[in-house]
């Protein structure tokens, strides 16, 4: 077992992960584009400690707006207000490596970085939805192979853009009149298959050292590029064994990228649906379920991803090696398929019992606050993650109650601290301040 204690972090999806969250009593319908709604949620994940906030971005309008929202305010822009509204939490925003420019998303993300004190990560994606090619002039996403060669150089460039500025090339030496040491402040110098990027930031290094690199993505190309780069991954991973074979692969990959391995912390999604007993959470649930429209539940979601009709699916027989086989359907995330339809696999599960099991993609529990602990202190007691990724079924309740019901428990075991240590995310996170490369 690992002396660190667990990391957390909580995924910020608007009102919350499962489709029928607007819908519950007490929660305006347009809580997603308030901002006020998101700082109530950043002042509770940072009074249980947590190490950050996550915001996902998809950088067109969802398939399921008529059945919910998600996250829609520019992460960057929502994570300068709320670093405004908080003291110690970290402040992770998504940005596309498909539909950005390395200068300004490295510009953006050190901003960020610098007004929060250190507290700010980049969630590295490899956006593949052709909406968002269309409105960014393209007539179709960049092919799985180019989309990832185009992120790898693209995490290049930035990662040499952060180290533009050496440690201590801000002088401001009053006396001699000198501001900073031209000498030491490096062009990018880049010209590569996808960017040419000649000149430096005009930005200082970060008081972290660089902003935390987090990478999501379960596939093989994914776990490549995370063991080259990232900090934090962010994968679905459903079962312990899925989670085993994903630290083999990724630890792998670090060792060729000659990285150590304690260098990154790996945080699988995690939807805790908690109850005073079993039943109450069983009972929320299902509560949630029947809020939303036919053909939006989970079982459907499920399908779905698997690239299955729902309406043409037993959703009470196991599911075949034939619905099973694929092709993953061209709309959705690789790496939520492979995770489903492993899990069916090794498990003989049916298309409800999948279902169960994960919600919107990732691995959910359903609970009392002591069943939630104790899965959570069982997976990282047993080395198969750092910690999890919390994607909370509602907002703001569904984080709430984790804080004020499961951190306790956690406190208890031993497993996470009472309290911010320091004041940076790589504090947080037990990330060594880097050396500029």
């Amino acid at each position: 077992m690992s002396a660190r204690t667990l990391s957390l972090l909580v995924n910020v999806t608007g009102v919350g992960h499962h489709p029928g969250a607007w819908t519950l009593p007490g929660l305006a319908p347009d809580s997603y584009v308030d901002p006020a709604h998101h700082a109530e949620v950043a002042r509770i994940a940072e009074r249980g400690a947590l190490d950050g906030l996550l915001l996902a971005d998809i950088p067109a309008l969802a398939d399921g707006v008529a059945d919910g929202p998600g996250q829609a305010l520019e992460p960057s822009v929502l994570l300068s207000y709320l670093s405004a509204s908080t003291e110690r939490i970290g402040l992770v925003l998504t940005g596309s490596t498909s539909f950005n420019e390395p200068w300004n998303l490295a510009r953006r993300v050190l901003s960020l970085d610098h007004a929060s004190g250190g507290r700010a990560g980049w969630n590295a994606v490899a956006t593949f939805l052709p909406e968002a090619a269309h409105n960014f002039g393209r007539d179709a996403a960049y092919e799985h192979a180019d989309r990832y060669r185009r992120a790898d150089e693209f995490i290049g460039i930035v990662r040499r853009l952060w180290d533009s500025w050496e440690d201590g090339a801000l002088l401001a030496d009053v006396a001699g009149g000198e501001f900073a040491d031209p000498a030491r402040i490096r062009p990018a110098g880049h010209d590569g298959e996808f960017f040419h990027v000649e000149g430096a930031l005009n930005l200082p290094r970060s008081p972290q050292g660089r902003p935390v690199q987090v990478q999501a993505g379960a596939s093989e190309r994914g776990a490549a590029l995370a063991g080259k780069w990232a900090e934090v991954v962010y994968a679905p991973l459903l079962d312990e064994a899925a989670a085993r074979e994903y630290r083999v692969r990724l630890d792998d990959h670090t060792r060729r990228s000659e990285r150590s391995l304690g260098s990154i912390r790996l945080l699988p999604g995690l939807v805790p649906v908690i109850g005073s007993t079993r039943a109450e959470a069983e009972a929320r649930y299902a509560g949630l379920e029947a809020r939303v429209r036919p053909g939006a539940g989970q079982v459907a979601r499920a399908a779905r991803t698997l690239g299955l009709d729902p309406d043409l699916t037993d959703p009470d027989a196991p599911l075949t090696e034939a619905q099973l086989s694929g092709p993953p359907p061209d709309r959705l995330p690789t790496g939520f398929f492979h995770a489903l339809a492993g899990a069916a696999r090794r498990d003989g599960l049916s298309l409800a019992q999948l279902a169960a099991r994960s919600l919107g993609g990732h691995r959910s529990v359903v609970g009392t606050p002591e069943q939630i602990a104790d899965d959570i202190v069982r997976w990282w007691r047993a080395g198969l993650v750092d910690g999890f990724t919390l994607v909370p079924d509602a907002l703001p309740d569904g984080l709430e109650t984790f804080v004020d019901h499961v951190i306790p428990l956690l406190r208890a075991q031993g497993a996470v601290r009472t309290g911010y240590e320091g004041t940076t995310l790589r504090d947080h996170l037990g990330l060594a301040h880097p050396e500029r490369t």
